[in-house]
């Protein structure tokens, strides 16, 4: 069986971001054109980022998909890590705040930022 690594930035039981990978299995389709099953999916939006943007830490409020169309793009997490993600890449954004928490900009969430000379596009599929 075919499988799709998905890679899923989280939040862990201590309330931190985190990254991990998930195997989505291909087991629908044929040998040429394997398939996931169906997943839903709630809407997209497409969003353009200059040169120099950088965010706040933040949380995900929706999980969604994120796929870079153009430029690059960097998150970091609390602990100091960080990916760059460039065209053609992609993650699953789902760390949300942990329910019944206030955020804590010390503690919870991501940062993002535009990375290069080329200001950075992206799809953002809600899942």
């Amino acid at each position: 069986m075919t499988q799709f690594t998905k890679l899923i930035l989280f939040t862990d039981t201590e309330g931190y971001a985190r990254f991990k990978e998930e195997a989505v299995p291909l087991d629908q389709g044929t040998p040429q054109s394997a398939l996931s099953a169906l997943m839903p999916s709630g809407g997209y939006q497409l969003r353009a980022s200059p040169v120099g943007f950088r965010s706040a830490f933040h949380c995900t409020t929706d999980p969604q998909w994120v796929f870079i169309l153009g430029g690059q793009m960097e998150i970091g997490l609390q602990d100091g890590s960080s990916r760059i993600f460039k065209p053609g890449e992609h993650f699953y954004s789902a760390d949300l705040l942990p329910a019944g928490q206030a955020f804590d900009a010390q503690r919870h969430g991501h940062w993002s930022r535009q990375v290069g000379q080329e200001p950075l596009q992206t799809l953002f599929l809600r899942g």
